[in-house]
């Protein structure tokens, strides 16, 4: 996957991270750690939101293999980039959907059938609440892969997370090997039916937070 990526990334920005070693610890080793939320024992239906090159998602079905993944991610380019990534990988299993959350968060094919859903560096918490929290059944998790010092976001999002049917479960937070770079999973489990009027329109939630 990493030829995939650097092959990739000079025509579709998919990353500013271009030194090998960087890839593999920023990139593949961050999104791994999202197993310490994520047990397909569980549930094995996940879809990544925002997914852009293909993290956390990807990184998640290659160790295991067993998940049933969608990769949600509006830009055509990117989303082309992903089913070429896929096929050359030779995974089975994975959907790629060129959606916007909003959209795909209210068409029956998504809306309440996932087990999981990971966002890595897409909104603040209260925003990414209804980005994803719609597509969760009841009970299901969205783990949120966040930098350090959530505290001050998860106190904002309280408001937003009660009304889509979610509560913060609790935030793990990890060092990565070899850099400096501090790092939060932020789990947050789906407790109540997401309210049908969410999602809103496409933009809404960033420009109007609930």
């Amino acid at each position: 996957m990493a030829g995939c990526l650097s092959a990739g990334s000079a025509r579709l920005n998919l990353t500013a991270i271009t030194i090998p070693k960087e890839i593999v610890v920023k990139h593949f080793l961050d999104s791994l750690a999202g197993l310490q939320a994520i047990e397909p024992a569980a549930g094995k239906r996940i879809i990544d939101v925002g997914s852009g090159a293909g993290f956390p998602g990807l990184p998640l079905k290659i160790v295991r293999p067993e998940l049933e993944l969608t990769l949600l991610e509006s830009s055509r380019k990117k989303a082309g980039f992903l089913e070429t990534t896929v096929r050359e990988l030779g995974l089975e299993g994975v959907l790629v959907t060129g959606m916007r959350a909003e959209e795909a968060g209210r068409d029956p094919v998504h809306r309440g059938k996932y087990h999981w859903a990971v966002a890595r560096a897409l909104a603040p918490v209260s925003v990414l609440g209804e980005y994803c929290l719609p597509f969760l059944r009841v009970p299901g998790v969205l783990v949120a892969y966040k930098g350090p010092g959530v505290g001050a976001e998860l106190a904002e999002a309280r408001h937003a997370l009660a009304v889509l049917g979610g509560v913060a479960r609790e935030v793990l937070e990890f060092k990565l090997p070899g850099v400096d770079d501090r790092r939060s999973l932020v789990v947050i489990e789906k407790r109540a039916p997401t309210p049908e009027r969410f999602p809103r329109r496409a933009g809404a939630a960033a420009k109007r937070p609930l």
